[in-house]
């Protein structure tokens, strides 16, 4: 129960103030995780010049832009349940790559493990 509850409050106030609350932490991680999967995949740019085109090297660097590109998905979509519609500012203030943008959505679960 919220730490502001009181007596004299409708309890579908404090649900709401709640509910509130959830958002904007949620917000929060989801904008923390984008952070990090966008400072992984600049760090992992930083230390393999475009240059290096080995197989494994082209596929590390692609899962890195589709995990950049789910944690986007993810912010953009917590950010619409906030109310927050407008994306031109938060690719430009997180400074997404283009390649991330083309890549957001849902990751797909990858099976390691034959039928």
């Amino acid at each position: 129960m919220s730490r502001d509850f009181r007596l004299d409050r409708v309890p579908v106030d404090v649900l709401a103030y709640e509910l509130a609350e959830e958002r904007a932490s949620a917000l929060g991680r989801m904008g923390r995780a984008l952070e990090q999967a966008l400072a992984r995949l600049r760090e992992f740019d930083a230390a393999h010049p475009r240059a290096e085109t080995s197989t494994s090297t082209q596929q590390a660097r692609r899962l890195l832009v589709r995990e950049a590109g789910h944690a986007l998905w993810m912010f953009v979509v917590q950010r619409e349940a906030c109310g927050l519609r407008n994306n031109r500012m938060l690719m430009r203030d997180y400074n997404v790559p283009g390649e991330v943008q083309l890549s957001m959505g849902p990751m797909l679960a990858t099976s390691t493990s034959s039928p």
